[in-house]
């Protein structure tokens, strides 16, 4: 049974400061998205799309998913559903943001492509999982395309698309379209590879923070400080291959490479997976578990996230920034 959450939906958000959608006033719509999924990711990319015109549809089996909707999209014109065929026909453009289950996705993606027309789109929003593997035996694997979004997607300017070896040019030109259209900066990968490009830097560089807690080197929040104060700022305005330009002076990068690169001759170790309880407990006894918690650190994350998109080129909800011109 489908629910249609009205302009005027009671609820406020947890997470200030959010859009209320009942004070954009009339809104033409410029096509209609089915966002599989209500958690964390699906509610994020529903908001972004909305905030772009897009008529939104929400699919998920749980219960309380009316209650979601009206409280996480504050007058928002989406249609909640559980009834995955209904809120796929029709639809423009898919967005899947289900679990990270092959199974369950293969599942979804197998509908979604019986209830959609032969040039939508079915983007799965996967951290790690092959679309060759979700797109598996399925007669639309040609619209089938990889759409990894930067946890919150309203905020976060990444979206990784990749391509299976099935899925058609066309379907990855669209993908990226819709994807510049929200505002994102879609990086298209040549193919796809396991936990494509994104999470794969992440894993080596949560494996060496957790090897360094474990080793007594560092605790947990001065690690997350000296990335803060570091890296994570360096990287937030250079990558790190126009860091490494940058670091070597007018020689450039293989100057770098050439003195101070060649005595990075050490072992950086791994950690013990045996011990992994030890940084989670670590984690948790720095920054706290539960809803309060989770909603205080997001509400951090999101304010500091929302004041550097504007000074480093990213306009919120608008054009996409542009790639550094080494000619200027």
């Amino acid at each position: 049974m489908s629910s249609s959450v009205p302009l005027s939906a009671m609820g406020t958000a947890p997470r200030p400061p959010r859009i209320d959608f009942s004070l954009l006033g009339r809104v033409v719509f410029v096509a209609v998205v089915t966002i599989v999924g209500a958690g964390v990711i699906g509610i994020s990319w529903a908001r972004l799309f909305a905030s772009a015109g897009w008529e939104v549809r929400i699919s998920d089996p749980r219960p309380d998913l009316r209650e979601l909707v009206e409280r996480e999209l504050t007058g928002a014109p989406v249609t909640a559903t559980a009834d995955l065929a209904e809120a796929a026909a029709g639809a423009d453009f898919v967005q899947e943001a289900g679990p990270e289950r092959i199974e369950i996705k293969e599942r979804m993606l197998t509908t979604l492509a019986a209830h959609t027309r032969d040039d939508v789109v079915l983007a799965s929003s996967s951290s790690s999982l092959l679309p060759s593997l979700i797109a598996r035996g399925n007669p639309a694997a040609d619209r089938i395309v990889i759409g990894h979004p930067f946890n919150p997607p309203e905020l976060m300017p990444l979206v990784e698309v990749v391509p299976g070896p099935a899925t058609s040019e066309r379907a990855v030109d669209r993908a990226v379209e819709v994807y510049r259209g929200l505002g994102k900066l879609p990086v298209r990968l040549k193919k796809e590879i396991p936990g494509f490009v994104g999470n794969r830097l992440q894993k080596v560089f949560n494996d060496q923070a957790a090897y360094l807690v474990q080793e007594g080197i560092v605790d947990v929040r001065d690690l997350d400080d000296l990335v803060r104060a570091s890296l994570g700022l360096r990287w937030a305005t250079v990558g790190p291959f126009e860091s490494g330009v940058l670091g070597g002076g007018p020689g450039g990068m293989r100057h770098l490479a050439e003195h101070v690169g060649s005595q990075m001759s050490f072992e950086t170790g791994a950690p013990d997976p045996a011990r992994a309880g030890e940084v989670l407990d670590a984690v948790e006894e720095a920054y706290g578990t539960g809803e309060a918690a989770y909603e205080r650190l997001a509400a951090l994350r999101d304010g500091r996230t929302r004041a550097v998109l504007g000074p480093l080129g990213w306009a919120e909800h608008g054009p996409a920034g542009e790639r550094d011109d080494p000619s200027r």
